[in-house]
């Protein structure tokens, strides 16, 4: 069913899709009005530290996770600040500091882990309240701070950078009619906007390019793998986004496929490492254009005072 949903959301391409969005457009256009009241209302507070928000307008993936990890490696001890999206656990959470792994992945949630384990020059805090997890950012020493999938934290006085894919959504509603969490118009209230495949790339590899495969994956609209999969590919298992595997789950799947390799993404990867799974990753990368690295690192010294960006001038 979850799937199904995000068809609607990501595909937009059968009649049902139409008449279901169009059916709860009333609730959408209630989700819009608290959407632009909190925008409206908000009183943005300076929390005296230089302040980055990866965010986008829609729901499901744009880019956000590996974004901040390049972001990261460009800044001076920076801090990630998440919620933590699917960690089973509550409250303030030292992820990583500096690199150094301090919990679990059911601590952290995939995301985050993932985040501390490739930007390993960074600090990662989980948190539901994200200005408790900044200051404890201070607290730690960090020089600045990365939001992740901060856009809509009206309440903290921030630099916005909004992702948006390659491809435009057929469908532009908000939700729940649509993928969107904020109007399209909102994009006017960020500082500055990246597209994929223009203003920064995304590449994915894999170690092992041979033999037949078995994708296992929890991320939202999956379909959006396709154009990264080896020929060899013959089972897809999509299960609901962070999705906690069970060895269970994977045992049952891999017995109907004898002599196939598991296949799964860097974000589901991290999960299977605490299982003792063996399997293959999409090892995925992002390049910035330079264009856009240097417009960035300029509008940063804009909003903050000095250069953020490490081997940017301005």
């Amino acid at each position: 069913m979850i799937h199904k949903i995000e068809d609607m959301f990501f595909r937009f391409d059968k009649l049902w899709h139409i008449l279901l969005s169009l059916l709860l457009l009333p609730l959408s256009f209630i989700y819009c009005a608290i959407g632009i009241f909190r925008k409206l209302l908000s009183a943005p507070e300076d929390m005296k530290i230089p302040i980055i928000s990866v965010g986008n307008l829609t729901v499901g993936g744009s880019g956000k996770t590996p974004f901040v990890i390049e972001l990261c490696k460009l800044l001076d001890s920076p801090c990630v600040v998440s919620r933590g999206y699917g960690r089973r656990s509550k409250g303030v959470v030292v992820v990583s500091r500096d690199g150094a792994i301090l919990c679990g992945v059911k601590e952290s949630g995939d995301e985050a882990m993932l985040i501390a384990k490739k930007a390993g020059n960074a600090t990662v805090i989980v948190c539901e309240d994200r200005k408790k997890a900044i200051l404890k950012a201070k607290e730690l020493g960090c020089k600045s701070i990365v939001l992740d999938d901060g856009f809509g934290r009206f309440e903290i006085e921030k630099f916005d950078i909004l992702l948006f894919p390659s491809t435009p959504f057929k469908n532009i509603f908000c939700l729940p009619s649509g993928p969107f969490r904020y109007p399209l118009f909102f994009e006017k209230f960020g500082d500055i906007v990246g597209v994929d495949g223009v203003d920064f790339k995304r590449n994915t590899t894999i170690c092992d390019n041979n033999g037949e495969f078995v994708l296992i994956t929890a991320i939202a609209n999956p379909q959006r793998l396709d154009r990264f999969l080896p020929s060899g590919v013959v089972a897809k298992y999509y299960f609901a986004d962070h999705h906690y595997f069970s060895k269970s789950e994977i045992a049952n799947i891999m017995s109907k496929y004898p002599e196939k390799m598991l296949l799964c993404t860097q974000k589901d990867g991290v999960k299977l490492d605490e299982l003792g799974v063996e399997y293959v990753a999409l090892e995925l990368t992002l390049s910035f254009d330079t264009d856009f690295l240097a417009f960035l690192g300029a509008k940063l010294s804009d909003k903050f005072g000095f250069n953020l960006l490490k081997n940017q001038t301005t």
